[in-house]
């Protein structure tokens, strides 16, 4: 079949396309063709799929439950940044302590409190990287 007999057949079918539009849809599906004979599309639709089941799964419950855990984590992480800014203007300020300066911060409370925290982290870490199970 000719050009000519293609384009008049694309005019009777669609008279309503105007001659950009065809040439639009034509570059679309000269660059859309790898991805069709390879069968990589079957993905981008996969990929659609996926995201149309998880907008039919979403209930006020899940929504809500995300948004906790979305406010949870930029709330953990601004308290970390905060404290690593802080922490890192307060070292560059002050000078090295010795050990023996290093025990006597230990006697403030607040400073025993993060190595208590510090270390049970790095116990719940240790615990979840051994070999046997628990």
């Amino acid at each position: 079949m000719s050009t000519t007999e293609l384009d008049m057949r694309n005019e009777s079918a669609s008279p309503t396309l105007d001659e950009a539009t065809r040439k639009g849809i034509a570059d679309l599906l000269e660059k859309a063709s790898p991805l069709l004979q390879g069968r990589r599309f079957h993905n981008i639709v996969d990929l659609l799929s996926l995201a149309s089941d998880a907008v039919d799964m979403a209930d006020d419950a899940m929504i809500q439950k995300l948004m906790k855990a979305y406010e949870e984590s930029i709330g953990a992480a601004w308290t970390l940044g905060n404290a690593a800014r802080f922490a890192a203007n307060e070292a560059a300020r002050k000078p090295t302590p010795s050990l023996l300066g290093l025990l006597r911060a230990a006697g403030d409370e607040d400073v025993r409190r993060g190595l208590h925290f510090a270390l049970l982290f790095l116990a719940v870490l240790g615990r979840q990287t051994r070999d046997e199970p628990a």
